[in-house]
């Protein structure tokens, strides 16, 4: 026997080789990876361990990804369709406590109306979070509805994109619940928020739900097979923690172990990134410019709400506060105020920072500021408008609200089954037939 038989590798190893040379290993991107994390056959690969730069590098990154990619379908074995290619999907949503104000409509709002032409959308009023806090049930039910408005009025499509009230949609509730039995309490005690207001409340006054509202959150994410997430660095703790939980309940209960259950098996959750605006991220309030603008804030003067008319937008923004520093300039970390200002009204006249540092930069703050009230009052009146027929028109309110809510509803119960099978509950009797 001549030595090249001797020695041939057996036929696998050569298959193998031939499809390798056909079929090279792509490069990781800049942050890989394992692809046992999707399966959900891995041990915990959390954002945790996850560099914050890193973590934004990969936002910065998803802003820009607008091309639409399969996804998987989080239907059961016994009723998913074939997979077909759909876009992305997007999920965001405002508290309604309080009036919705220019940096909700700046930093978030705005923002979602471009993302509605390039993803599939989902925007809710997130009305169970607004009850963590003590409320007046007669606000709450009216704001909720004013939010929907103010949704509508900013320029989203209910055409285009699903509007709906977070508590329409139960499996919100059900899910948070299931998730909060597979999430360890330590990480709830580290976030920020939480710690604040437990500071500043006392123990007696804070309520369970400020603590495990951040799993709520997650529901909210997971339940759509979230793959993108508008949020401001303030909320990016939150979302890391969305990512956290949803790679530890893959972990627990997806792959191999969902499918001797009879499931689909593989991840019950998509693990969901972070969508940074590249510019509006944060709006500062008009007292402090080191602070974000803010509902909660005591002083009403502090906001520019999205319904004040032009004499009180004139009046806030004429006592917002300013340095004694002559001349305006954009950037300058030791004047928090002029690029807060600066920055509304580059948001608001669409003119570019470097064009408006050039024409204000022998200004005085008194005549800018009057420049500035009007730029604001141009801007946010034919959103008021567009608000005051919606909310006179309850019939098409409903109607968007009740459409919203079926679309939600079809998508969110679907995750809520496959995790409910993954965890070992019984099928419910409706979904046996």
């Amino acid at each position: 026997m001549s030595a090249s038989l001797l020695f041939r590798p057996p036929l696998a190893l050569r298959s193998w080789r031939t499809y390798l040379s056909k079929h090279p290993y792509r490069r990781h991107s800049r942050t890989p990876r394992h692809p046992a994390v999707d399966r959900g056959e891995c041990s915990l690969h959390s954002s945790a361990h996850i560099p914050t730069h890193d973590l934004s590098c990969r936002a910065t990154q998803c802003a820009a990804d607008i091309a639409t990619n399969p996804a998987l379908s989080p239907a059961s074995n016994k009723t998913q369709a074939p997979a077909t290619a759909r876009r992305k999907r997007v999920l965001s949503g405002v508290q309604p406590t309080g009036t919705l104000h220019l940096g909700n409509y700046l930093g978030a709002i705005r923002n979602w109306v471009n993302l509605q032409e390039l993803y599939e959308t989902y925007f809710c009023v997130v009305d169970l979070h607004a009850i963590t806090l003590p409320h007046e049930p007669k606000a709450l039910l009216e704001a909720t509805r004013q939010s929907a408005a103010t949704y509508i009025a900013c320029g989203i499509d209910p055409e285009r994109a699903n509007i709906f009230v977070q508590s329409h949609v139960s499996a919100h509730a059900e899910l948070a619940w299931l998730l909060s039995c597979g999430t360890p309490i330590g990480w709830l005690r580290k976030m920020v928020q939480f710690k604040e207001k437990s500071q500043t409340r006392g123990a007696e006054e804070v309520s369970t739900g400020l603590l495990t509202y951040p799993v709520l959150m997650a529901a909210d994410i997971l339940l759509y097979q979230t793959d993108v997430v508008p949020v401001g660095n303030d909320q990016m703790q939150h979302l890391e923690l969305a990512r956290d939980i949803a790679e530890r309940m893959n972990s627990k209960y997806g792959g191999n172990k969902w499918k001797k259950l009879g499931g689909r098996g593989g991840r019950i959750f998509k693990v969901p990134d972070a969508f940074i605006a590249p510019v509006g991220a944060r709006v500062m309030s008009l007292t402090d410019g080191s602070s974000k603008m803010s509902k909660s804030a005591e002083l009403d003067a502090s906001r520019i709400n999205l319904l004040d008319d032009r004499k009180l937008i004139q009046q806030k923004v004429k006592r917002a506060k300013t340095d004694t520093l002559e001349g305006l300039e954009f950037g300058n970390p030791h004047r928090p105020e002029a690029t807060n200002l600066l920055g509304i009204y580059s948001l608001c006249t669409g003119i570019s920072m470097d064009v408006i540092a050039e024409e204000v930069k022998d200004m005085q703050w008194g005549q800018f500021k009057n420049t500035l009230a009007d730029a604001v009052v141009a801007h946010l009146e034919p959103i008021q408008q567009r608000y005051h027929e919606v909310i006179a028109d309850n019939t098409y309110l409903d109607q968007v609200l009740a459409k919203g809510a079926e679309e939600a509803n079809k998508t969110a119960n679907l995750t809520l089954e496959n995790c409910r099978q993954a965890m070992g509950f019984t099928p419910k009797y409706a979904a046996r037939k």
